[in-house]
């Protein structure tokens, strides 16, 4: 795409992301329809494994992990930002809408900053907690006129925080971590089939016959969530970041509006003023605690 404006194809790259990674929500409701959570997330997390790892070791030949600690580093990035993470995702999806499910996602860069400013003990900012209750508002409003019907409950809500917990406590670990050089592709896909082997026990202990039918709804499922909304996205995501990382961080913005939009046109699922005022809110917490980011590194 040589002869396309850089300006031009960031902006292909931003609509593309946000629409992929906006519609995971949707995505795995609509396999939850027909299969059990973990008979979801298994396949999809094999497909991911076999696409990642086979671009990594056989097509950009890249050397695989050597040593214990290096190991230890990527099955424990693996129980926190995929057998824990994506464990409790798809078991909440189960409980909240998939509007809602795409919502508590956005929110993610601010349980990030909120944990690492804890984890580390450094000074609490006035502006980490105001964006923390800024996100945590706005999902309160809008989840509160889907309470007590099909589209949330207490226990779908505190399973979403948690697993995102999970995933900020991912993000930081990772961060951290000397990597020794390996290419993201095969962190990725080592850590996937580590979170993947972990749930393994569990789908089989929990696995019934009859509440699962392998249609194509489980396919396309299975596929969506393995590649476009998880390979794709991510791969178009550190695109835009490697481009321009304050650019990229208003990409995050449209999120919530899109994963709102896609339930609501594939889901049928209710928007309301509630839903709008809660979008809102969660828009200005990511908004803050961006533009904190960005003043802290200036």
């Amino acid at each position: 795409m040589g002869g396309v404006p850089k300006n031009l194809l960031n902006f292909i790259y931003g609509i593309i992301f946000v629409t992929f990674w906006s519609s995971a929500s949707s995505a795995t409701k609509i396999g939850l329809k027909v299969v059990q959570p973990l008979v979801l997330s298994i396949p999809r997390f094999i497909l991911a494994t076999a696409i990642m790892l086979g671009i990594s070791h056989l097509i950009m030949r890249q050397a695989l992990p050597k040593g214990k600690a290096i190991w230890i580093k990527i099955a424990t990035y693996g129980f926190l930002n995929v057998g824990l993470y994506l464990g409790l995702y798809v078991w909440a999806m189960q409980h909240v809408s998939a509007g809602l499910g795409s919502l508590f996602i956005a929110i993610n860069p601010v349980l990030i900053m909120l944990i690492s400013t804890l984890y580390f003990r450094q000074p609490l900012r006035l502006v980490t907690v105001l964006s923390f209750v800024l996100c945590m508002s706005g999902m309160l409003i809008a989840a509160y006129p889907l309470l007590g019907g099909s589209y949330a409950s207490p226990t779908g809500l505190l399973l979403l925080l948690l697993c995102n917990i999970s995933y900020s406590a991912g993000a930081i670990y990772f961060s951290k971590q000397n990597w020794e050089g390996l290419h993201i592709l095969t962190i990725n896909g080592w850590q996937t089939l580590f979170g993947c082997l972990l749930l393994l026990p569990f789908a089989a202990l929990l696995y019934q016959p009859e509440a699962n039918v392998f249609n194509l709804s489980f396919v396309g499922a299975v596929v969506w969530l393995a590649i476009p909304a998880s390979i794709i996205a991510s791969l178009l995501w550190m695109s835009l970041l490697k481009d321009n990382p304050t650019k990229a961080s208003a990409w995050l913005f449209l999120c919530p509006i899109a994963g709102f939009v896609i339930a609501s046109v594939l889901m049928k699922e209710p928007l309301t003023l509630y839903t709008l005022a809660g979008v809102i809110l969660v828009i200005i917490g990511l908004y803050t605690v961006q533009k904190a980011k960005q003043n802290s590194t200036n």
